[in-house]
C-alpha cells in the first residue's frame, strides 16, 4: 500500500504548492513511482502536479465526498505508485464548520498520514517557534488532531535567518525539515481564479526542475524519502481509521449519456479527473473536443458536457466559433442533453459580458447572460438539490459541490431554476442555475452525489 505525506501550511500563500512541486519533480528524477492528490476543490494546482509528477492528480474532499467515493479515488490515486504526496488546501485546520469537514486535517485524521507543515517565514524569527508550537497543540472541535511531523520554512532570508529559526525551534517536538531560501525565479503568476494554468506556461520545465534542484540544496530529503529509515510518511490508515482503499462501482456522478462529448481546451479545462474516469468505468464513452479550436461536440453524442474553465478570457473568440456554438445548438435540438458548470453554464446562456464591458454572444441556449464588469466573489461549499428529473437523476437527487467565480447574473431571472441549494452552514441559497428542456446548468461544481 502506498504510503502518503500531506504538504499544508498555516495559510494560503505560504508556499505550499512550490514545495509540493519541487518534491514530486525530485522523486520523479530520482527514479520514484510519486503520486499526488489535492485537498479539497481545486482545478487549477492538480494540472501543475501533474507536469510536475507525470502522473494524473486527484482531488479528495471530506465535505464533497461520501466515504465510498473517497475509497475509491483514493485507490485510483494509489495505482501503480510507491508514495502519495498531498498537497493542503489554505490553512491547516481550514474547513467547513467547527469540525473542519473538508480541511487538510480532516484528511489527515481519515488517512492516518502525517503533515509537513510549510511556513512563511519573511519578516519572523524566534516567533515562528510559537505559530508552530500553536499548531502541535491545537485540537479541532471534531477532537482528531492532524500528526504534524515536521516543519519546513520558506522564503528565508538567508543562512542567518535559518539558522535563527531553527534554534527558536530546537525546543520542540517535531524536527526542521529545511529552511527553503527565497529564490525569485521560483514564483508562479496568478489571476482571479488562482495560479495561471500550467498549459499557459511555456518555461514551466525549468521552473519544475529549478524547484527539484531548491529543495535538493535545502532541504533534509532524506527524512522525506519512502527508503529512509525514518521516514516521515506511512501507509494509511496506520493512525486513524480512514477510508480503505478500494474500487467503486458507483459514479460519483452519474454518466450523462452512454456517449457523451467533453469540452476541454484552456477555456473549459475545470473537469476533476475522478468523475471522467467514473463514467467511463460506468460503461460510458468520452470524446473530446475544443471549443477555442472551433470544434463542434461529436454529433454521435447523446450528452455534452461544457466543465468550467476561463471562457471569460476568451469571450470575444468564442463569440465568433459558428462551428463551436452552431454545434451545441444543434446538439441540443436533437435532444442530446447538454450540461453546463460555472464557466460553461455562462457559455450556455445569452451573452457574457467582460471585463472591459464588452458584450459577446453565447449559445443562446439558457436564458440567462453574465458579466464581469462589476465582478463579485462567489466561494464555498454547495448542497443542492434538483426540483425536476435530468440525466444527473430524479427529481429530488441532491448532490454536493463547491462554487468559486466572480461572475455575476444580468438576467435570468425568469428562467426555470436547476437546483434549490445550500452552503455549508445550512443557509438558504435558493434558486440556483436554469434549465430549458435537456440543457441545464449552474455555477456549481458538482462532485459527488448525497
Amino acid at each position: 500500500m502506498p504510503r502518503g505525506l500531506l504538504i499544508a501550511a498555516p495559510a494560503s500563500g505560504s508556499g505550499k504548492t512550490l514545495v509540493t512541486l519541487a518534491l514530486l519533480r525530485h522523486f520523479r528524477n530520482a527514479g520514484r513511482a510519486v503520486g499526488s492528490i489535492k485537498v479539497g476543490p481545486d482545478y487549477i494546482d492538480p494540472a501543475f502536479h501533474r507536469a510536475a509528477s507525470g502522473r494524473p492528480c486527484f482531488n479528495l474532499d471530506t465535505w464533497a465526498m461520501r466515504p465510498a467515493t473517497l475509497a475509491a479515488v483514493l485507490a485510483r490515486a494509489s495505482a501503480e505508485a510507491e508514495l502519495i504526496l498531498g498537497e493542503g488546501v489554505m490553512g491547516l485546520f481550514d474547513g467547513a464548520g467547527p469540525e473542519g469537514l473538508g480541511s487538510t486535517a480532516s484528511l489527515a485524521a481519515a488517512t492516518g498520514w502525517p503533515v509537513v507543515l510549510v511556513v512563511d517565514a519573511r519578516g519572523m524569527g524566534a516567533s515562528a517557534a510559537a505559530l508552530v508550537e500553536g499548531f502541535l497543540a491545537h485540537r479541532p472541535a471534531s477532537g482528531s488532531a492532524a500528526a504534524i511531523a515536521g516543519v519546513i520554512f520558506n522564503r528565508v532570508g538567508g543562512p542567518g535567518h535559518g539558522e535563527l529559526l531553527r534554534a527558536a525551534c530546537a525546543g520542540l517536538p517535531v524536527p526542521v525539515l529545511g529552511c527553503l531560501r527565497r529564490r525569485d525565479a521560483l514564483v508562479l503568476p496568478a489571476r482571479h481564479l488562482g495560479l495561471v494554468q500550467a498549459a499557459e506556461h511555456a518555461d514551466l520545465e525549468a521552473f519544475l526542475e529549478a524547484a527539484a534542484a531548491a529543495v535538493a540544496e535545502d532541504l533534509d530529503l532524506e527524512a522525506l524519502d519512502l527508503k529512509a529509515q525514518a521516514a516521515l510518511a506511512r501507509p494509511p490508515g496506520s493512525a486513524a481509521a480512514g477510508p480503505e482503499p478500494t474500487a467503486s462501482v458507483e459514479a460519483s456522478l452519474p454518466p450523462l449519456g452512454q456517449r457523451i462529448a467533453v469540452a476541454r481546451d484552456p477555456a473549459f479545462a475545470f473537469a476533476y479527473p475522478a468523475l471522467l474516469e467514473s463514467w467511463r468505468a460506468a460503461g460510458a464513452e468520452l470524446s473530446v473536443f475544443s471549443p477555442l479550436g472551433d470544434e463542434a461536440p461529436d454529433p454521435a453524442a447523446e450528452a455534452v458536457y461544457l466543465p468550467g474553465g476561463y471562457p471569460e478570457l476568451q469571450a470575444g473568440r468564442l463569440a465568433g466559433n459558428r462551428r463551436f456554438l452552431d454545434g451545441l445548438r444543434v446538439a441540443a435540438a436533437r435532444g442530446a442533453a447538454v450540461y453546463g458548470e460555472c464557466g460553461g453554464y455562462m457559455v450556455l446562456g445569452r451573452a457574457l459580458r467582460d471585463a472591459e464591458g464588452r458584450s459577446h454572444a453565447m449559445a443562446g441556449l439558457l436564458p440567462v447572460a453574465t458579466s464581469f464588469a462589476a465582478p463579485r466573489l462567489s466561494l464555498g461549499y454547495r448542497e443542492v438539490r434538483q426540483d425536476l428529473a435530468t440525466p444527473l437523476g430524479p427529481a429530488g437527487a441532491a448532490f454536493r459541490g463547491h462554487e468559486f467565480h466572480y461572475a455575476v447574473l444580468e438576467g435570468g431571472e425568469a428562467a426555470a431554476p436547476l437546483f434549490r441549494g445550500r452552503d455549508a452552514r445550512g443557509r438558504d441559497l435558493g434558486a440556483l442555475g436554469a434549465r430549458a428542456g435537456k440543457v441545464f446548468g449552474s455555477f456549481v461544481h458538482l462532485i459527488d452525489r448525497v
